[in-house]
């Protein structure tokens, strides 16, 4: 029995030593200690020998054992070692080749004015808030002096939810929600909330079912036409430079009385005349106008003491004007090649 066992031993660690992989040490090592293994076979037969014997056999087996044990470990460590160099050598980097180039995102351009907008009017005071675009109808127009029969109703068709919750189709909403809130006593109310708005218009080059507004108003004692008009030269001054003149003309909006179109000086011909401003050197970009009494009433603001201006800018409208874009709907149709060139 004692031959016995250094045969397994001998050829036991000559098996480890030539094992390939860890697969193949685990085949191994089940052969040789597994409960069905040559080492514990074999010592089931101790029981059969002399009483003398037993201690001796006992004792060469398990020193065999225990090297095998052994032999098994340290075979399984340079495996693992191996393994890992292997993996290594193969997923191993050069760095000094150069990284790829990743291109780094931009906002887009109408969020880019809109951006341009904010900064002018933050300089002068103004707070930005925003408002929902799932609106209620009593806000959208019942706020804003259009009563359910009213005709102006017919210009500002939308997406309705339910009969009385829509998407809003001006930002001017926020006009009576901040007066509804604000308290005068602790300064005028001067803001602006820029957001997308919704109206049932079939798409074309000038006209998009959704598109961006930017509302301002002031209110405060003793405001007059002159601070609109101060106001808005002011932010086209900022957005477009010095050489643009701001002129008012009258107009209707059921919000404001007196109310007034905004034209700037045409960027195409400068104010000579040309095709693009149909020859009269002006070019609308907004509308504008003392708050009407009746917004301010229904908003809880007593019109004998308090009074303001209030503006809707179209940044879909700038961004055009300023880049020179022909056709609304390039700047939502996610081509890349265009978007970029306002980077």
């Amino acid at each position: 029995m004692q031959t016995e066992l250094e045969t397994i031993k001998e050829n036991g660690l000559q098996q480890i030593a030539a094992a390939p992989d860890q697969k193949t040490l685990n085949q191994i090592k089940v052969k040789l200690l597994g409960k069905k293994g040559s080492i514990t076979t074999t010592l089931r037969g101790i029981a059969d020998l002399p009483v003398a014997e037993r201690p001796v056999v006992g004792s060469l087996a398990n020193q065999v054992r225990d090297q095998l044990t052994q032999a098994l470990q340290t075979k399984l460590t340079d495996l693992e070692t191996a393994a890992m160099n292997q993996q290594l050598a193969a997923e191993k980097i050069d760095v000094t080749l150069p990284g790829d180039h990743i291109p780094f995102g931009h906002p887009h351009v109408i969020q880019k004015i809109i951006d341009e907008i904010e900064d002018i009017f933050i300089g002068m005071g103004y707070q930005v808030l925003s408002g929902p675009e799932v609106e209620e109808e009593y806000y959208n127009f019942e706020m804003m002096n259009l009563p359910k029969d009213h005709p102006a109703r017919d210009m500002q068709d939308t997406f309705y939810i339910t009969k009385e919750i829509l998407m809003r189709t001006h930002t001017s909403p926020m006009q009576a929600r901040a007066l509804e809130t604000h308290d005068f006593s602790t300064g005028p109310l001067k803001m602006i909330s820029p957001g997308v708005v919704f109206r049932r218009d079939t798409d074309d080059p000038t006209h998009s079912h959704q598109f961006h507004q930017v509302e301002g108003i002031v209110i405060d004692k003793h405001i007059t036409m002159a601070d609109l008009k101060g106001t808005l030269a002011a932010m086209t001054h900022a957005l477009f430079g010095d050489k643009f003149a701001v002129r008012l003309r009258p107009s209707y909006f059921p919000f404001t009385e007196p109310s007034v179109e905004a034209d700037i000086t045409c960027m195409n011909c400068g104010g000579k005349g040309c095709p693009v401003c149909k020859g009269s050197g002006w070019i609308e970009v907004l509308g504008a106008g003392m708050v009407h009494p009746n917004v301010l009433k229904m908003a809880g603001v007593d019109p004998e003491t308090y009074g303001g201006f209030a503006f809707g800018v179209g940044p879909d409208r700038f961004a055009m004007l300023k880049y020179g874009v022909n056709d609304i709907r390039d700047f939502y149709l996610n081509n890349l090649k265009f978007l970029t060139q306002f980077d």
